[in-house]
């Protein structure tokens, strides 16, 4: 099959649809994710109708059964998987949210690594796999010391989690040097959806665009880097 296959997790909305969306865009088949299968043939859809070939795939990225009969059902239907963007996340603040660093870990962390480790065998099969983990500046330690703005938005769940999520991304990246295989973690930009709040400065399109960036990369990008657009970000 020449055509690349794409999962994007979290897509039914914001940044995530984008990114369905640009991929889908550039001929693409989008595996739309969504916690039911309701929202994710319902993002599908709204994809369809632009001409987009584009399906809805029932993904709640904390059930191990979901991961499992998705990774099974990928591999029976397509064969190979040529893009994996895990781009679910939460930002659930401690003092509203009775459990919130484990829930955040769970999601933010968890969720990538099991998702991951579940299609990398598929991903192997691709001429040309590639991995993009949605992550946030607020990840970077480097960051978090210096910028002043950065300290004030940080939970220690969020930032955690994603400097974590980050450490992942090095190590799959590390494993599976040589190969085909490109693996990345990206920065979206402050964008405007239900996480990032009405005064965040980019549009949903534009923080959907360095992921899609990197989730199309040719044969001589970068692998195990931390970008937003073209710029490289401290650890």
């Amino acid at each position: 099959m020449s055509k690349k296959i794409a999962l994007v997790t979290g897509a039914s909305k914001g940044i995530g649809f984008e990114v369905a969306k640009q991929l889908g865009e550039q001929g693409i088949t989008v595996l739309v994710s969504a916690r039911t299968k309701a929202d994710a043939d319902s993002a599908a859809g709204q994809l369809k109708e632009l001409g987009i070939d584009a399906l809805g795939v029932e993904l709640e990225v904390t059930n191990g059964k979901h991961i499992a009969a998705l990774a099974k059902w990928i591999g029976e239907e397509y064969g190979k998987l040529d893009i994996l963007v895990n781009n679910a996340g939460i930002w659930a603040e401690p003092a509203k949210v009775e459990g919130a660093f484990e829930t955040t870990f769970e999601v933010n962390t968890f969720a990538p690594y099991h998702i991951t480790e579940a299609l990398l065998p598929l991903l192997l099969e691709s001429d040309a796999g590639r991995i993009v983990n949605q992550s946030s500046a607020l990840g970077s330690i480097q960051f978090l010391l210096s910028n002043e703005l950065a300290q004030r938005l940080a939970t220690p769940a969020y930032a955690a989690s994603k400097a974590a999520l980050n450490m992942l991304t090095v190590y799959w990246a590390k494993k599976y040097e040589g190969t085909n295989l490109k693996i990345n973690t990206v920065h979206p930009g402050l964008v405007k959806t239900r996480m990032g709040g009405e005064k965040a400065e980019l549009s949903p399109e534009e923080g959907a665009r360095t992921a899609v960036q990197y989730a199309t990369l040719p044969a001589d990008g970068p692998t195990g880097g931390f970008f937003y657009m073209d710029n490289e970000l401290p650890w």
